[in-house]
């Protein structure tokens, strides 16, 4: 640490800092310093989140400043914090900053492409945190550390030390607060790693439209022929699956921007859900457990350290992070050029959109903003039929502008590079679920294969009755009476009855969006 390096500037008078450490000085310090810490069989260094093993979204704060933040989306995502309440946050991280013995430091920086990166610096009490963030951010060269100079945003994770809940506009004992005219981001009350992950991507939702840059929570890979393919899509959809394809190249599994010189990721790293995960069915995943890997909240054995990835007694959320060159195929820089396809993956329960469709547009702008898949029964206590679950954008947890804005962007750029956009129904076909049968894998991959090779491109299409889509009517590798989802019921009435209630359902999920989104957008969804 050099000796003129300290965060008085932030308030913090605590001098014993360590910056930017390398992953064998994280490993020690951890061992030595943080509680249960241990090094798995595979290398990765194995750590438990506390208490919080996920995410406290009815946590997160958003402090508004009048006349600097009035275009936040406000409302249950961005729950306002009055500058006052955050200070009272803010000053409680500090006073434990100080209190403990010492403070971590990463500086790295969000976002590829050298002309929209963000200085991101963060300050933390645990070194998992530190080695988290290493692997998370992009890792700065030794030349570009001695440079770095002040941070455009910092995060100060003070995560060990609770909120004060009786403070005005808390809800708990955690707070995550957001403050965009202090280019801070608060952490109380969770240990959570994702949290700063997240909060990294919040402020990139904010600042990049700005810039003329769309923020997307989507996975992105790239052909031999440098063709870029987006992939969005809600848990369980198949997103990380589809887009680990072994013949084209990874630029990143979870958030990217797309620019007016194409598409780079935001991350450095990858983190993956390792609940289920195995060599055999995830390889690529598997493989990027090594030295410098995070594991988080995974149950192992007491004396040979071997992971048990089905044991959940901890939490379902088990997870592993990892440099993004850990995996085999991935492209460094991760950067590409602009989309030539767009993909949106749904879990569809009700069994009645088509395996695949090509979208119009506002039929993009449309489903994008909608984020559909959904739950089935069995899965959770009471839940008896589907249930339909949105979420705007693929990700409106981490929404900073209307829904709007983002789908606007979207369609713009797509008419702009004259990118294609395309709705895949990985969930049931042949009736619902209970009743109808998962489509095969074999199926969804033989139809991506036909978007990449451009098979699609001229094929005949036949338009859905309900959700006006259009549906190729053939597709290489796949059955063309499966194409079709009305033919393949054994109930034609059953069918309609199905369609007829999704759709009822899409288009009360976009009532809460029809005021800032354009007329173009609110006539291209389902008709009953």
């Amino acid at each position: 640490m050099s000796a003129e390096f300290s965060l008085e500037y932030l308030g913090i008078s605590n001098r014993s800092l360590s910056r930017n450490l390398s992953r064998a000085e994280l490993y020690q310090e951890a061992i030595l310093h943080d509680k249960g810490a241990a090094i798995s069989n595979l290398g990765g260094l194995m750590l438990r989140s506390g208490e919080k093993t996920g995410r406290s979204p009815k946590d997160k704060r958003v402090v508004h400043v009048e006349g600097k933040t009035d275009d936040v989306w406000w409302g249950r995502v961005n729950i306002p914090l009055d500058a006052k309440n955050y200070e009272i946050n803010r000053e409680r991280a500090i006073d434990y900053f100080d209190a403990v013995s010492k403070l971590y430091v990463f500086d790295g920086f969000a976002g590829w492409a050298p002309e929209y990166r963000l200085k991101v610096r963060v300050i933390c009490t645990r070194p998992y945190h530190a080695l988290f963030m290493q692997n998370m951010l992009i890792r700065p060269t030794e030349e570009e550390l001695k440079t770095f100079g002040e941070p455009d945003f910092t995060i100060m994770n003070a995560g060990k030390f609770p909120a004060n809940r009786h403070t005005e506009q808390m809800s708990s004992k955690t707070s995550i607060d957001l403050n965009f005219d202090r280019k801070e981001l608060t952490i109380l009350g969770t240990e959570y790693a994702g949290e700063m992950k997240k909060g990294v991507f919040s402020i990139m939702h904010y600042l990049m439209p700005k810039q003329g840059v769309l923020s997307m929570h989507c996975s992105a890979n790239e052909g031999d022929e440098g063709d870029v393919s987006l992939f969005f899509g809600l848990s369980g959809t198949g997103k990380t699956t589809l887009s680990a394809d072994p013949r084209r190249h990874l630029i990143g599994d979870d958030e990217h921007c797309w620019s007016d010189n194409g598409v780079f990721n935001i991350e450095g790293g990858c983190y993956a859900k390792a609940i289920g995960l195995s060599a055999e069915k995830e390889p690529e995943i598997y493989n990027a457990i090594r030295f410098g890997s995070v594991l988080e909240n995974v149950v192992y054995d007491e004396r040979t350290h071997i992971v048990d990835f089905d044991d959940s007694s901890i939490t379902e959320n088990t997870r592993v992070a990892y440099p993004i060159e850990f995996i085999d195929n991935a492209k460094i820089p991760c950067i590409g050029g602009h989309p030539k396809n767009i993909i949106f993956l749904t879990y569809d329960a009700f069994g009645v959109l088509p395996p695949i469709s090509k979208l119009s547009s506002a039929q993009a702008m449309y489903h994008f903003i909608s984020g559909y898949t959904a739950k089935v029964a069995g899965t959770e206590m009471g839940v008896t039929e589907p249930q339909a679950t949105f979420s705007a954008c693929f990700g409106d947890a981490f929404l900073v502008l209307h829904p709007g804005q983002y789908a606007e962007m979207l369609a713009e750029k797509m008419q702009l590079h004259g990118a294609k956009a395309w709705l895949i129904n990985t969930g049931m076909t042949g009736g619902g679920y209970g009743t109808g049968s998962r489509m095969k894998l074999s199926y969804t991959r033989a139809i991506i294969d036909a978007i990449h090779d451009g098979s699609l491109d001229e094929v005949d299409t036949v338009t859905d009755p309900v959700f006006r889509v259009e549906i190729p009517t053939s597709v290489p590798g796949v059955p063309s009476e499966v194409l079709i989802p009305r033919d393949t019921w054994s109930d034609a009435a059953a069918f309609d009855t199905n369609a007829a209630k999704l759709a009822s359902l899409f288009n009360q999920n976009f009532e809460q969006y029809r005021e800032g989104s354009s007329d173009a957008i609110a006539h291209a969804g389902p008709v009953i």
